[in-house]
């Protein structure tokens, strides 16, 4: 999301602003902006991403202008512009190096049939015209580089290559030069690839809307478009904004956020979310939120921030880097002067050996192999409706081995519905059923909703309610045509000491499995209570089961309902363990008794689950497109109410970890084999070329199978 500077009108401007840069390829080249650009007078903070090539600035706008900061980069060889504005083209510049290698290339083929051939005064102008063709553009940013006293792979490059011309090794020198662009240039295009996969985040909502203005329909730029206004959205368009529909019925693709494959049928009344693509029906939309406001941006903003958020082995990659390179340098200095200074051995070939292991002290493989990962990781699981807040959270979703579940509204599908009601005494149901609404009118609890939804349809007149108050976990109160109505469960009954007959649970509609009683009271003398009966989600089972075939050793459901209810949604799942009657508190207490076994997940909804979602290892809210607390609250947020997309990323979770693995450990291997191979004489500096920059290569493709994960 395009971020323009903010401004204010005190004496100190305190702003931000977003760019894109570039050329900022690697960590080498952030060192070179954070150097060039923070002893700027005004320059607050500086924070870089490397994968999306963007930089964000805080500063003094009164001391500091955003053109200054545009050509201080510009001097370092790169190139910088706000995010919201269009590049400047370059079309010239990228047909110059594109010129230069293919003359590098063709000079570098000729002159190598000239050296076989024995033709040395024709081979050795045409090496050095291939070497020097070749390094033009490396050679430029090693400048920029030790003006800001940084070492970086053109800098070791350009050094590695003047030595082999030294040692007159021509074909040598011209072999690295050209084999360092043709590998630059596969590395921009790799990495080109990921920002690719990530940008198409940005691009799910159009930038223009049909709005009904004046009696006319005209299309708007989404940016000029106010709430309240009235869109229209046309068959297989895609919607612009956030809105309720307010005339038409049409199914609803809303995979781009949620991730669900199936549509949903939209009517008056119903939300429909900016970036999801209508179907064959016209719908009317009254503008609830636009542009940053919108649930879209919402959640890209989300997986900005995630995006920066470094995970523990990332840290260490990058604290691992700072020592690596200055110890290769300090070997490679070694190489080059002590065997000599020994016992006299040919300085031309230790020389020669130093080179080489310069070229491979440049860490960027190594330091590009994590973030990366977590990055396709974090989109992929945008792209299929699972939220992840950052690579730690990947992490430990990686290594859980306890789940624990909510039971109404996830395991459940939370539609609870009116099976009975049981008046107490001369009570009658009606009775029963009007003192109750009022209070549960005001509560966002599936049970409040299906109990409003039957006296509605019974025509069940609603009284005003006042002084109301919630009790989480328990229930509600508040007063009623002047009388203290307390609705809630058997606990909290019990703790007001309200008397509930002693034969009340044996009566049939009380008794039955899988129901769930909400007690009505005035004036503490209990009226009835309202059985409600939920329906197990079709997927639970094949989650959990799916789950332990993902490495989850033990599965917990922690519910408020009592324990006849949850015995028999949780035979129906195959849950290992139950815990019944549980408080909010409780929930939290269970989560911290259940770490003895290992790393745990919470599953709720975010809102009443949130002390239990807090304690857990990773939190997880379910259904949360519609619910910005759960958005906010949980560690990771399932978008739709689809429990499969829980085995789903924790599977992906696993897969990152190995390929974060597998890219850390083939980035080390390599660098410890051509160390080894350097000081032993055998590696040629081609060949440390290809190890360096192909492995930067190899590991983001690797990189990006995670973008393709289901």
């Amino acid at each position: 999301m395009a971020r323009a500077p903010v401004t204010c009108t005190t004496c100190e401007l305190h702003a931000e602003a977003v760019f894109r840069v570039e050329g900022m390829d690697c960590n080498e080249e952030v060192v070179i902006l954070e150097r060039r650009l923070k002893p700027l007078a005004g320059m607050e903070a500086v924070s870089a991403d490397v994968i999306r090539q963007r930089l964000h600035v805080k500063y003094d706008a009164a001391r500091l202008t955003t053109s200054a900061m545009v050509d201080a980069v510009g001097q370092t060889g790169m190139r910088m512009w706000l995010e919201h504005e269009e590049p400047r083209s370059t079309g010239s510049d990228v047909k110059w190096r594109q010129r230069l290698m293919l003359l590098s290339g063709l000079t570098l083929v000729a002159g190598g049939w000239a050296s076989l051939a024995g033709v040395g005064p024709v081979a050795v102008p045409l090496l050095a015209v291939s070497a020097l063709s070749g390094a033009v553009y490396p050679v430029r940013r090693a400048i920029t580089a030790v003006r800001t006293r940084t070492i970086d792979i053109n800098v070791l490059m350009v050094i590695a290559v003047a030595g082999a011309m030294i040692l007159r090794d021509w074909l040598e020198a011209a072999s690295v030069v050209f084999l360092f662009a043709v590998a630059q240039w596969l590395e921009i295009r790799t990495l080109d690839r990921a920002r690719q996969a990530i940008r198409s985040l940005l691009d799910l909502s159009p930038r223009q809307a049909l709005v009904l203005r004046g009696g006319a329909e005209i299309l708007v730029p989404v940016e000029e478009i106010r709430a309240a206004e009235q869109v229209i959205v046309r068959p297989g368009e895609k919607v612009a904004v956030d809105g309720e529909v307010m005339a038409g019925i049409s199914d609803v693709n809303e995979a781009p956020i949620t991730g669900e494959s199936l549509p949903v049928t939209k009517q008056p009344g119903d939300e429909v979310f900016a970036g999801t693509i209508n179907g064959r029906g016209a719908l009317d939309l009254r503008v609830m939120r636009v542009g940053r406001d919108t649930r879209l941006a919402h959640v890209i903003h989300l997986v900005e921030e995630a995006q920066s958020k470094r995970a523990p082995v990332q840290a260490f990659v990058d604290r691992f880097a700072r020592i690596y390179t200055p110890a290769v340098i300090a070997l490679a200095a070694g190489v080059a002067i002590l065997p000599p200074l020994l016992d006299a051995a040919d300085p031309a070939s230790w020389l020669y050996r130093a080179l080489v292991l310069l070229v491979i002290a440049c860490p960027c493989a190594l330091v590009i192999s994590t973030p990366v990962s977590i990055v396709s990781a974090l989109s992929a699981a945008a792209r299929h409706g699972v939220l992840v807040k950052g690579g730690v959270y990947l992490e430990r979703l990686a290594a859980a081995r306890v789940v624990a579940f909510d039971k109404t509204g996830t395991l459940t599908s939370g539609a609870l519905s009116v099976r009975d009601i049981v008046p107490v005494g001369v009570a009658s149901q009606k009775e029963v059923l009007r003192r109750r609404p009022p209070v549960e009118a005001r509560s966002e609890h599936p049970i409040g909703h299906a109990i409003i939804a039957r006296a509605t349809e019974l025509g069940v007149d609603i009284p005003a309610v006042t002084s109301f108050s919630a009790l989480p976990g328990r229930g509600a109160e508040g007063d009623v045509a002047g009388r203290r109505v307390i609705v809630g469960n058997r606990t909290l009954f019990d703790a007001r000491g309200i008397v509930v007959p002693a034969d009340f649970d044996a009566r049939p509609s009380a008794a039955g499995t899988g129901v769930t009683l909400a007690f009505v009271a005035v004036d503490r003398l209990m009226l009835g209570a309202i059985a409600l009966a939920d329906t197990v989600r079709p997927a639970a089972r094949e989650t959990i089961d799916l789950l332990r075939a993902n490495g989850v050793e033990h599965v917990v459901m922690l519910t408020g309902d009592h324990a006849g209810s949850a015995a028999q949604v949780a035979a129906a799942v195959g849950v290992d363990e139950t815990r019944a009657g549980l408080l909010p508190g409780e929930k939290h207490a269970a989560i911290e008794s259940l770490r003895a076994r290992g790393p745990v997940v919470m599953v709720g909804d975010g809102i009443n689950d949130a002390p239990a979602l807090a304690a857990a290892d990773v939190g997880i809210a379910m259904g949360a497109a519609a619910s910005d607390v759960a958005l906010e609250t949980a560690d990771v947020a399932l978008l739709s109410a689809e429990l499969l997309k829980l085995p789903y990323a924790i599977r992906l979770a696993r897969a990152t970890v190995r390929n974060v693995r597998t890219n850390v450990v083939l980035s080390l291997v390599l660098k410890a084999a051509f160390l080894v191979l350097a000081v032993a004489g055998v590696a040629t500096l081609w060949m440390a070329v290809l190890a360096d920059t192909g492995a930067t290569v190899i590991v983001v493709a690797n990189a990006l199978r995670l973008l393709r994960s289901r």
